[in-house]
């Protein structure tokens, strides 16, 4: 399919680039006089605003999985999957009272450095290995891939092309500059992502309402297909593997939301990076208020795709070009690049940026993060101790640029794979239950040992594999498949944090039962003390999500 692309869509792409490497290039010149310090390159020299590090959060998250891959599924399963940004508002508030005070306190450059001071440095090398394979393998690989499907949908060109492309762009900038070229260009980025992805909503909902505007689609759609803005899906919805019921909100959806946004280091260490806690808990408030508004750039239009595609009267007035591509309930993954090729000159343009400035975005934090683990937590740690400042970092370019090489050539062999959010957050939902158990019990309960810890993280991965191919493969045909049914992916994580969770208390107490350990964290009374604003706003988004639960239930 070609995209059609007009001389102004051409211009407009072209003169996004070139703000984005411009700034990106501007933000990670050295100060007259002085070299980048690992503080400059790692964490900004913690000098970001709160308005920055929201900005960036949601840079770093919405990307190619969001656009592409909710969007995804919700031409396949509809609303239901915007719980996943819902409910991330509502976590955002959890991390920014009871997580971030201690991080800060501690001042830290990783997430894996917590786990040092708190437990071992043998703990923070195997969480830290963990979370590198994790970036690479699953994060770096399965964003490339989606963006290259994307363009290879709305540009017509090869996937690989594609793929190199982005990676390219995503290079030019972010491996020299560090966090500071991240965080900066995020600003820019979140404001052509949201401006594109309206603007590709808007569309969709005029088509279905035969051009009569945007609220009059949002009716014709509710309308049409009542039953796919159902949040809370019924078990004979065949979503609700993936999304089941009640559990997404009391059960395994916690767990995912928690890992994430708590404990992952390319999104946590925008927080790192703040002037101070203060600054950074309103920067966690703000990405909290944008969360709100993702699904109607990225869930809504996967939904009036699907209107369209199941009526004849609508896929006709796109003409021959709307039957080319088309998205298929085994190919849902192609209904957000296939909208946007019936966008008019000028504004495809300005959709094709958003696109990318979602994917390169999250490219270049997933790259920063994972260079600053390898860096801080590996090289530095076990093989440099006392590497200078700029050896410090020059290895961070370099690995970073070597995990890029490593996902780009991943990165197609993913193809094939349909609702591919879906995908990622099952296999990262492997190792974050243990995380998760191990970060939780760490921070609140002062007996938790070291030796507990590493038990827990270690059996969480053969339990997660237990629940996901137990009773569907070794267990298959057997009796005790029975009592092991093929379970949700998401009650699958609930229960794995659960195990891991009685592997570490069980272990803690059974090598010290009555004292807490010496590296236990001390609470204070007013340590999770927060500004009335954050109070303010918390309970404001809190009353918008009782609502829109209640509405859409």
């Amino acid at each position: 399919m070609e995209a059609n692309f007009a001389t102004l869509d051409y211009v407009i792409f072209a003169l996004y680039a070139l703000l984005i490497l411009s700034v990106g290039l501007w933000v990670s010149r050295n100060k007259k006089g002085s070299n980048k310090s690992a503080e400059d390159y790692f964490l900004a020299s913690k000098s970001l605003p709160w308005w920055a590090i929201g900005a960036s959060l949601i840079a770093a998250n919405i990307s190619a999985e969001q656009f592409i891959g909710m969007s995804g599924s919700g031409f396949a399963g509809g609303l239901a999957i915007a719980t996943y940004e819902w409910m991330a508002a509502l976590t955002l508030i959890v991390v920014g009272k009871f997580f971030l005070p201690i991080f800060i306190e501690k001042e830290l450059y990783t997430i894996p450095e917590f786990v040092e001071k708190r437990f071992s440095s043998q703990l923070k090398t195997i969480l830290a290995v963990f979370w590198i394979g994790l970036y690479v393998f699953v994060n770096l690989a399965s964003v490339l891939y989606l963006g290259g499907l994307a363009l290879q949908t709305i540009l017509g060109i090869e996937l690989m092309t594609g793929v190199i492309g982005l990676a390219l762009f995503a290079a030019a900038y972010s491996l020299y500059g560090g966090l500071s070229a991240v965080a900066w260009t995020d600003i820019i980025q979140v404001v052509v992502l949201v401006l594109g992805g309206l603007i590709t909503t808007y569309l969709a909902l005029d088509t279905v309402s035969g051009g009569t505007g945007f609220f009059n689609g949002l009716q014709t759609v509710y309308q049409t297909v009542p039953e796919r803005f159902d949040m809370i899906l019924e078990k004979n919805n065949p979503e609700f593997m993936n999304l089941p019921g009640i559990g997404v909100l009391i059960g395994g959806m916690w767990i995912a939301n928690l890992y994430y946004w708590g404990f992952n280091q390319y999104i946590i260490q925008r927080t790192l990076a703040a002037k101070s806690l203060a600054e950074s808990q309103k920067g966690i408030l703000f990405a909290a208020g944008l969360k709100m508004i993702i699904p109607l750039i990225v869930v809504i239009p996967g939904i009036a795709a699907y209107v369209i595609v199941n009526d004849p009267n609508l896929l006709g007035s796109l003409g021959e070009a709307g039957l080319q591509n088309m998205p298929t309930a085994g190919n849902s993954d192609k209904a957000f690049p296939w909208l946007m090729q019936f966008l008019p000159s000028g504004l495809k343009g300005v959709a094709v940026a958003a696109l990318a400035a979602a994917i390169v975005s999250s490219l270049a934090s997933m790259l920063n993060s994972t260079a600053t683990i390898f860096t801080m937590d590996i090289y530095k740690a076990l093989i440099r101790p006392k590497a200078s400042e700029s050896q410090t970092v020059n290895t961070g370019r370099i690995s970073a640029l070597i995990a890029l090489i490593i996902a780009t050539i991943m990165a197609p062999l993913l193809g094939g794979i349909d609702q591919a959010f879906q995908f990622i957050q099952e296999y990262t939902g492997v190792v974050s239950p243990g995380i998760l158990a191990v970060f939780v019990l760490g921070l609140f309960w002062k007996k938790t040992s070291n030796k507990g810890a590493i038990w827990g993280a270690l059996a969480s991965i053969p339990i997660a594999m237990f629940f996901k191919i137990g009773p569907k493969g070794w267990l298959a045909d057997t009796a005790v498949a029975n009592f092991f049914p093929s379970l949700p992916f998401l009650d699958q994580m609930g229960l794995t944090a659960i195990l891991s969770m009685i592997v570490i208390i069980s272990v803690s107490l059974r090598s010290n039962p009555k004292t807490d350990d010496p590296k236990g964290i001390p609470i204070s009374p007013n340590l999770f003390d927060t500004p009335a604003v954050y109070n303010i706003g918390a309970f404001a988004l809190m009353l918008v999500l009782v609502a829109l639960y209640s509405i859409f239930w």
